[in-house]
This record gives C-alpha cells, structure tokens and sequence, in this order.
C-alpha cells in the first residue's frame, strides 16, 4: 500500500480516479435543470436522495445511476490496464473520495454509497451482492436502514477476506468503508437519536 510499491502508471489512474469520482453528477444535474446549488437544499448533500427531493423520482434515478457509472468505469479503466490487486482498492478509494471530495467543488460533494457501490459491482461482484442483500435483510430487521448499512460497509473487509481477497486488498476496502462512515455521521447521529427516544415515545 505504500506509494514507493505503486508504479507510475498506477499512480495515474489513481489519480484519474479521483478526478472522476469529482464529477459529482446531482450537484452539475440540478445546476443544469435549476440553476441552484444542491448543497444549498434539503440536507446539502450533492446526492441521490437530496437530488431527489428536488428534482423527484428522475432526478434522483439519474444521480444514482451516474454516480454508480463512474464507480464502475474507474474500476474498469484500473483493470483495462492491468493494474495489481493490491493497487485496485486505492482506486476504489480514490473514486469515492472524489465523489464525497471534490476538489472544484470546494471538497463538498456526496456521501459516495452509489459510487462505492458501482466500484465494487466490477471489483468484486459477489462481494457487492451480499452486501446489498446483507444490508437489506439488517434493514428489514431493524427498521433502522442507515445503521443497518454502515454496519455491513465496516464489515466489508471481513466478508472480502473470507472471500478470499489478500490482506491488502481487505486493508483498501476498510479505508473506503471509513470514509463512507465518516461521511454519513451527521445520518448516524440523527438514526442513533431516533433510536433512543423511541422507548420514551412510547410511553
């Protein structure tokens, strides 16, 4: 994982990743169809769900499907040439944090579910189908979808290793994982919340 072990042409797409990821496809969609700044709306977020509020059930399928192509092609792009495994995660890496950072948009773009999600679909298609059957199952049991899903995003890793992917490999999926984390903690904190008062509700 340390750079000196990359080659410059995996530093490349690495790189071209990252600028990819920055095409923040809700946030361009919205100033297209309205003139407005996404992250001025609703909960500020430049994604699907937050497009959706604005632009309704188009908007939103647009900007889901958008942010989940550029996942797929920059994983794509890493394959097509040839980059080692150990180098494929960092580009998933890279891809959701150009969407959750980009860089012309002042690092304030979306929280990168779609964008992680695409990656992985050309990553590791088994992977990414447990994960989504595992996080609609959790969701379904605990009616509580968010902490439902960042709880099979943190366990990502551990199902990767057991899937027989390298240490590395699994290293790279958790770093992702934490960024997705760190970038739904306002949504965490507001489910957590929820949870707690449910019981005083109750009474």
């Amino acid at each position: 994982m340390q750079l000196s072990l990359l080659s410059v042409r995996e530093l490349i797409v690495i790189i071209a990743g990252y600028l990819l990821g920055c095409f923040s496809t809700g946030y361009y969609l919205v100033r297209l169809r309205t003139g407005q700044d996404i992250r001025q709306i609703g909960s500020g977020s430049a994604g699907g769900t937050n497009v959706g509020r604005l632009l309704g059930t188009t908007g939103f399928a647009l900007t889901m499907l958008g942010d989940l192509l550029k996942g797929t092609a920059a994983i794509g792009i890493a394959f097509y040439f040839g980059l080692r495994p150990r180098a494929i995660p960092l580009v998933v890496l890279a891809v959701v944090a150009g969407h959750i950072l980009p860089i012309q948009l002042g690092f304030r773009g979306g929280k990168g579910l779609a964008t992680a999600l695409g990656a992985m679909l050309v990553f590791d298609y088994r992977l990414a189908t447990v994960l989504v059957a595992l996080t609609g199952l959790v969701g379904v049991l605990s009616r509580q979808f968010t902490i439902s899903l960042m709880v099979v995003i943190a366990a990502a890793p551990v199902f990767a290793a057991n899937m027989g992917h390298t240490p590395t490999e699994a290293l790279g999926l958790a770093m992702v994982a934490l960024l997705i984390v760190i970038a739904h903690r306002t949504n965490i904190l507001t489910a957590l919340k929820g949870t707690r008062s449910q019981p005083h509700k109750s009474k």
